[in-house]
């Protein structure tokens, strides 16, 4: 460049940076020469950027350029960029470099095989060879040593040996120069340059000294130059393309290639070696050294010269050092490798469809829910699991993943959603889904809940287009991952369906059995008839299918909802129950009659399987009379139209005939006790098309209105004022509105609580109230934001004022004002401080005054030190309470699902291990619900949120799930939509005989949609299996009363033969009946007189042990309420009812006969969806002055 520079000294040049600067005398820019942009431009990319920055100086007129140079400028610095630091000419050069190796190693073999030992020509002097090898093993051959040093080379294989060592040898030169650090003895003696050296400067001499054209030069210790090309090579590949490998796949390459590098130097040395002994070919050698390397031996080929014989030994021992290290390395990898569990490759990512669960701690429970429902599908079998768990591969686990039916479709990756590397790995971007699963075992499930919106954030961040299916925790936290395609809050579902187990008796058990996929095969081999029936419509779930690619409901497009409700289940057996219209995104429940059934509607129904799998089968009766009318009558429960639903496999055959035409379809016969009843009109059809005029308004609006207008004296004082509106104040963000009964003002704090009493009323107790109705009482640990979705749906606007229940929490702790005032305006609803462990707290909260007790598992208890050990103090306080109080039904809340089997023990109820075996049977079935038929759980008494974890996991197949969850627990509240409710069969109802006539009765009279039955069946429980001495009796007889009480055996039992078979065995429970007798003892040592204490209390034992375990803990309770003040009357009315048992019945068939008590359970159309608009205008006045109150709260929701 033209112009002066600024240099500065050598100690002050930055060897990256080179500053130029050029004056010119005129004001004008200066530009660099050409010839220097053509220097710099000549190596492109490779030279790096140049940062140009002009400016001109205030203190003269003269412009200065300056050039930046990110390297050195100089021609070395050049060079040593293009063969060393760029990565991709580097490579290049690498390539190259193992190309000439490899092509050494042909060369040489090349050589060999043309070589021939006897042939003199060429060489330098006459070799003379033996024509035989001496006969005597003792006597050494003779060694020809100038067959080792010299061998035939022919010119032109000469010629190309020299020409590629001298550009190997110009290479390691160049390389050399341009790694010099300033030690060139470091340069010259590493192995690689001395190997270099070896095979490249004799052939080099060669070109100047003609007779050396024939010595040996060693060229096939090329290998292992090519090998540590081949691993440079590898590196710059990978850095390259900016992509991390396995440090296994290194591990396991640099083994083969160390592998083949010893066999085939060992192979060539001895080869050559042999030329002066026994003539080996290349491939006896070949042949030798593999033998002796497997440690087989054979013996057959073996070196007879001392020298060969040297070089096998110096081999194996190299082997013996070299080896060993690396095959320590790679099981060292291996091992490593198998805790983090390895990667997902990007190729099987893109030829295989994935989905990937990020959990914080993986447990074998949560992990076999999720295998069993999501395999469950028949679409899903090809999908693998990609697991990403932060923690070590827990035992059981490992166990479980290596069973060959997962081991090849379940990948283990141990790391952290958080880091984009462990997403690479398992291809988060590939998958078809992502699941992020709370871990609710934490002790803080507020933290817990954290972790998993930072995981769900990361996923969202790598993958912006996988969908997520979250599961939260708190509904408070539930606005954080509103982003996320399905989102499951674990408390509202809880307590919404805990609050529906209050009014419609087992809710959670049909929700669960919905949820769940079965092929309703379960007990079908059992002898009871219960059990055959229940695990036969526990295959019921809910499908979808468009409207005119239907068969069921094609045939009612253009009629109401109802009427293809209705005919669709007498037709076929299936539930529609609810619909979605094309351009609406809303799932509607029952819409009702007036609801026009189109083409384009997407209909949701409840079947043992979905339409596809299911196979029609017609009759040629029905073919002949397909053009007949439809009656929409039943003539008798054997002439129904649906004659088999066969499930096998996921398919149903169903049989299609339409029965012949009663004789008289205008009445139904009512029978009576004389034989001579009257009769009355038959069931209405239902319309095609609903008629205004002819449809009377839903029973609950005519209750409602006749509870606003004409409420007799009696209930005024109860629901008079009450009004309706949407509650004032959430507790947390995204909690849905719905309509509901309110205060029309706020209740003060200090009434809420119904222990102490205030200045607005003394009440101290649940009785001094005088609830007309009888009370919920919740057991929950803290009033946490979930609670309000228990209070939520049982104050809900569709509930009768009349039958609202007044609701009790019982709390461990105070709750905090926040929840105070999100509560306040709702009717009937206390709090007190206490625990059920507490008989005093139950007895303050009115237990003997309620119906059901719903108790909720703790924070506090839900992790233990041992496994499933978390719910033991719940499952013995349930127990007490159980044994204290046997006619309450008690709703219990469980951390693991296996522990339902200790709900209402009785270890000597032989019926209740016969259900053991049962579900040890259906499990080794492979059923995922094998504890359905555990008795509390059909029931509906026991209850574990993990059971709705497949809640999720089937959204995957059926993304309306969700939202079909929400509609029936009421915590969505669509407008149009219907909601869940229950009807009891009484002795008046049992004339409509048949599941199928009530379907009919309720669609034409009220379009109320039954989904199914809840059954409760008295029971006497067998004890064949038990010993002798159980036998005889019903109740479980005391052996400490001896002779006295076996005499009385009979009598007992005609007094309890209503009783539980085990609700008196005394020995089972020895510390219970110690500390009741305890109790008794200390409550009877008051008022007595000292002189004949003695003998009162001599009595008084003698009379503890005559009585039976029903007859203390009732003294027991009683004293407690005498202690506290409370009136001993309404605990005589609490019977013992243990001799029964209930289930559920899903979408039942049409001829199941009805029985009494028995509770359907229905969705109800929503009573507001045909209001006129003036009474909806009216209502809305009247809910907007009850709302202001609330107004200024708003602002106080929790975060």
């Amino acid at each position: 460049m033209a112009g002066a520079k600024l240099t500065p000294s050598p100690s002050e040049i930055d060897p990256d940076v080179k500053t130029e600067v050029r004056k010119t005398p005129e004001p004008t820019w200066v530009h660099s020469s050409p010839n220097l942009l053509r220097t710099v431009g000549s190596f492109g990319s490779d030279v790096g950027q140049r940062y140009q920055e002009e400016y001109s100086m205030d203190s003269t007129n003269a412009q200065v350029q300056v050039e930046f140079y990110v390297n050195e400028n100089t021609f070395k610095e050049r060079l040593k960029l293009f063969f060393i630091k760029n990565q991709r000419s580097s490579l290049r050069i690498r390539l190259f470099n193992f190309s000439l190796k490899i092509l050494t190693c042909v060369l040489y073999t090349v050589r060999v095989t043309l070589d021939n030992p006897n042939d003199t020509n060429g060489n330098p002097c006459t070799i003379f060879r033996n024509s035989s090898w001496p006969n005597s093993s003792t006597e050494s051959p003779e060694i020809h040593w100038k067959l080792i040093l010299w061998v035939t080379r022919p010119d032109p294989l000469w010629g190309i040996q020299v020409t590629v060592a001298l550009i190997s040898f110009l290479e390691t030169m160049l390389i050399t120069y341009l790694s010099y650090k300033g030690n060139i003895w470091e340069q010259i003696f590493q192995i690689s340059f001395i190997l270099e050296m070896i095979n490249t400067v004799p052939f080099i001499i060669t070109i100047f000294w003609p007779p050396l054209r024939n010595i040996f030069v060693p060229v096939f210790l090329n290998c292992w130059l090519a090998k540590g090309a081949l691993e440079n090579m590898i590196n710059d590949f990978h850095r390259a393309i900016q992509r991390t490998h396995s440090a296994m796949f290194n591990q396991v390459f640099i083994l083969i290639c160390t592998l083949l590098c010893l066999v085939f130097t060992g192979a060539c040395g001895i080869q050559h070696l042999e030329r002066a002994g026994k003539n080996l070919t290349l491939f006896d050698s070949f042949y030798f050294c593999i033998v002796t390397f497997s440690t087989v031996g054979y013996g057959d080929v073996t070196p007879q010269i001392w020298p060969s014989q040297l070089l096998v030994v110096i081999l194996i021992c190299v082997a013996l050092v070299v080896l060993p290290l690396q095959f320590e390395e790679l099981a060292y990898l291996w091992m490593e490798s198998q805790k983090l569990g390895g990667n997902y490759s990007r190729h099987r990512a893109q030829t295989e469809k994935h989905v990937v669960l990020c959990v914080s701690s993986l447990k074998i429970d949560l992990l076999m829910d999720f295998l069993n429902e999501f395999y469950a599908h028949p679409r899903l079998q090809d999908y693998y699991v990609v697991i990403l768990c932060p923690t070590d591969i827990d035992i059981q686990v490992r166990r479980i993943l290596q069973i060959p039916l997962w081991s090849q479709r379940v990948i283990y990756l141990q790391g952290s959603a958080l880091k984009d590397q462990d997403l690479m790995r398992a291809k988060m971007d590939d998958a078809e889904a992502c699941f992020i699963l709370s871990s609710r075992n934490e002790g803080d499930r507020t933290a817990a809940d954290h972790q998993t919106i930072l995981r769900a954030w990361a996923a969202k961040d790598f993958a912006p287009n996988c969908p997520l299916y979250v599961q939260i925790l708190k509904p408070e936290n539930k606005f954080h991952v509103k982003f996320a395609d399905h989102v499951v809050c674990e408390e509202e579902f809880k307590y919404a369906m805990l609050a529906l187990n209050c009014v419609c008796p087992a809710m959670s058990t049909l929700v669960t059995l919905l949820v769940h996929t079965s092929r309703g095969q379960e007990g079908q081999l059992s002898p009871e008839q219960w059990q055959r029936m229940y695990g036969r419509c526990s295959g019921n779930e809910v499908y979808h299918i468009r409207l005119c690619d239907s068969k069921f409901f094609g045939e009612y497009d253009g009629k109401s909802f109802t009427y293809a409700s209705f005919h669709a289940h007498k037709k076929y057996g299936v539930c529609l129950i609810g619909v979605r219209r094309d351009d609406n995104k809303s799932i509607l429940l029952n819409p009702g009659p007036r609801h026009i059934m189109a083409a384009t509607d997407t209909c949701y129904y409840i079947n043992i399987t979905k339409e596809e799998n299911s196979a029609f089968i017609f009759k040629q009766e029905e073919k002949h009379n397909k053009s007949l009318p439809v009656t929409g009558l039943y003539d008798a429960p054997s002439r129904l139209p649906v004659h088999s639903i066969i499930a096998s496999m996921g398919t149903v055959a169903i049989d299609l005939q339409n029965p012949d035409p009663p004789e008289e379809t205008g009445k139904l016969t009512l029978p009576t006790e004389n034989g001579a009843g009257s009769r009355r009109p038959s069931i209405a059809p239902v319309l095609e098309i609903a008629d205004s005029s002819a449809i009377l308004p839903c029973d609950l609006l005519s209750d409602q209105s006749e509870d606003e207008t004409n409420q007799s004296d009696e209930e005024g004082s109860v629901g008079s004022d009450f009004v309706k509106g949407y509650p004032p104040n959430s507790p947390y963000i995204g909690s849905s509105p719905t309509l509901c009964h309110l205060l029309p003002q706020k209740a003060p704090f200090c009434c809420l609580r119904l222990d102490k009493g205030c200045t607005h009323n003394s009440f101290e107790d649940a009785k001094a109230y005088g609830f007309k109705n009888k009370l919920i009482i919740v057991s929950a640990e803290t009033a946490g934001n979930g609670l309000y979705n228990f209070i939520v749906p049982l104050r809900a606007y569709y509930r009768p004022r009349k039958e609202l229940n007044p609701i009790v929490l019982l709390l461990d702790y105070q709750p905090d004002n926040h929840f105070l005032e999100a509560i306040c305006c709702f009717p009937m609803v206390y709090f007190m401080a206490g625990t059920i462990d507490n008989l005093d707290n139950l007895l303050q909260c009115g237990i003997i005054y309620a119906d059901n007790l719903v108790v909720v598992d703790k924070e506090s208890t839900m992790s233990a030190e041992e496994d499933y050990m978390a719910d033991a103090k719940t499952i013995v306080n349930v127990q007490t309470m159980f044994r204290l109080f046997p006619s309450l039904s008690i709703i219990t809340e469980l951390t693991h699902p296996s522990n339902m089997r200790f709900m209402q023990f009785r270890a000597k109820d032989c019926y209740s291990l016969a259900l053991s075996k049962l579900e040890k049977i259906e499990r080794d079935k492979g059923s995922n619900l094998a504890f359905m038929f555990r008795l509390p759980f059909a029931a509906g008494r026991v209850f574990s949120i993990s059971m709705l974890d497949t809640l999720l996991y089937q959204s995957f197949v059926k993304d309306y799930m969700i939202a079909i969850a929400r509609l029936l627990l009421g915590l969505d509240t669509t407008p149009g939509s219907g909601y869940l409710c229950v009807m009891k069969i009484t002795e008046e109802d049992l004339w409509i005989r048949t599941y199928g006539r009530l379907f009919q009765k309720l669609c034409s009279s009220s379009a109320e949609i039954p989904i199914g039955i809840y059954r409760t069946e008295s029971h006497m429980f067998s004890t064949s299996e038990c010993k002798d001495s159980y036998v005889q009796s019903q109740v479980s007889i005391n052996v400490e009363q001896g002779e006295e009480h076996r005499d009385r055996k009979e009598s007992w039992k005609e007094k309890t033969a209503h009783r539980n078979s085990s609700a008196s065995e005394q020995s089972e429970h020895p510390l219970l009946r110690k500390k009741s007798m305890q109790w008794a003892r200390r409550l009877s040592r008051k008022n007595t007189k000292p002189s004949s204490r003695a003998e009162r209390i001599s009595q008084q034992r003698l009379n503890l042990y005559r009585r039976s375990e029903r007859q203390e803990l009732s003294e027991l309770v009683k004293n407690r309420m005498k202690h506290l003040g409370l009136p001993t009357v309404g605990y005589d009315e609490m019977n013992d009812h243990q001799n029964t048992l209930s289930y559920v019945l899903i979408n039942p068939p049409p001829d199941t006969m009805l029985e009494l008590n028995d509770i359907v359970y229905i969705i109800r159309s929503d009573p507001l969806a045909h209001m006129p608009e003036e009474s909806q205008v009216g209502q809305s006045r009247g809910t907007r002055n009850q709302t202001r109150f609330g107004s200024e709260t708003r602002n106080e929701t929790h975060l």
